[in-house]
This record gives structure tokens, sequence and C-alpha cells, in this order.
């Protein structure tokens, strides 16, 4: 049976105080400028679904050193993991509330990694990469998710494992997630080499380079 220290539910942009009995907070004030809310989880893809097995699956931490720290499916799924409610937001313009993940917080894998790096560059299987500031995958922000509602995550939704960053548009949550290279400076990934915003905060509608 699972204890409190091993289940930590965390609840992004809608916090609310056991007990509470205030009007709800209208999901209109929860959506970003020119975002409109929808139901379904669209599935969108620069190119054909990697199909990873867990036997080969890993996950690698390279920091700006040279130095690497490795988990298999095993080893990754084996860590403390948390429960996370959170908003999501497309820069295609949808956004989808009170989406249900389980994963591992970043924290727990940087826990015993020495960097002095300021950036990341996240790595998936296809080839595809996205880049970060390392503070906004730190302090419960960012997880390596394998869990959506309770199943365990689609491959056309990631699976087996993505990252997940709800505070920034969603493309910075980077499906099929192999590894987080830490580097001192950043380095943009694939879609902001293509003209995507370098950070993409939904709230400032940084989509592209120059938002």
């Amino acid at each position: 049976m699972e204890g409190p220290a091993d289940v930590l539910e965390v609840v992004v942009m809608s916090i609310v105080s056991r007990g509470f009995r205030g009007r709800r907070r209208d999901s209109n004030q929860r959506l970003p400028p020119g975002q409109y809310l929808t139901d379904d989880f669209p599935v969108l893809s620069a190119g054909p679904t990697p199909r990873i097995s867990l036997d080969d699956w890993e996950f690698t931490v390279v920091t700006e050193l040279g130095q690497s720290h490795r988990w298999s499916w095993k080893e990754l799924t084996g860590l403390s993991a948390e429960s996370v409610t959170a908003d999501i937001h497309c820069v295609t313009r949808w956004s989808k509330l009170d989406t249900a993940w389980r994963g591992v917080s970043i924290d727990t894998l940087l826990a015993d990694v020495e960097t002095a790096a300021d950036f990341a560059l996240i790595h998936s299987y296809g080839g595809y990469s996205t880049n970060l500031p390392l503070e906004d995958l730190l302090d419960g922000k960012a997880w390596v998710a394998y869990e959506y509602n309770g199943q365990e995550l689609a491959p056309e939704h990631g699976g087996p494992a993505r990252l997940l960053v709800p505070h920034l548009y969603f493309w910075k949550s980077a499906k099929w997630v192999r590894g987080i290279e830490l580097m001192p400076q950043d380095f943009p990934g694939f879609w902001e080499q293509l003209g995507y915003h370098d950070y993409g905060d939904p709230w400032r509608e940084q989509r592209y380079q120059g938002d």
C-alpha cells in the first residue's frame, strides 16, 4: 500500500485549499490569451511515432563536463513517483484543463547530479529536441511522465515516457523523451531552430521568435 511519502499530489495553476467552499474559478480565467478549451487530446507530431521497447529504453542525463547518469525503464519506474494534475496549453491554441499524469520529478533525477549548467537540451527518441532554462525543470515544475489518466502513456501521446512541463507551451513537453543534456549556454532545439520561441510562455503568447 502506498503511503503519503510515496505519492505527492501536485496541482498546477489551479490550487484550491482542502475544504474551500467559495466560488470555483471560471475556466476562462485559466486560459492564456488566444487559447480555446478542448475536451479532446489532439495528436500533433512532426514525424512518425517511435516505438521503443521497454527493454531498450533508457533515460540519460549528461552534464556539461560529459558525466553521464543513466536509468533503465525498471530503474526509472522504481523511483518515487508523483501524481500531477495540470492544465496544458498547445502552441496551436488548444488548452486542456485538469489533465492527470504520473511520473518522476526532474528534481529526483537531478538530486545527485553535480552541475553548474544554466540550460538544458531535451533529447527524444526519433531525433526531436527542445531547449529550456534549467530552472524551469526544477522545484516541482517538470516530470518524466509515463502515465496519463491512470493508464500507460500511449505512444501517440509520447509513451512510454514524455517530459511534462505544463507551465510552458506543450511543445516543450517533449514526447518519447530519452535524456537531458545540461549546458552552460542555451542552444535551440528542433522547433526553436524553425522559428518557434526559445522560451514559450503561454501567458505571454511566446509562440514565435520575436513574440
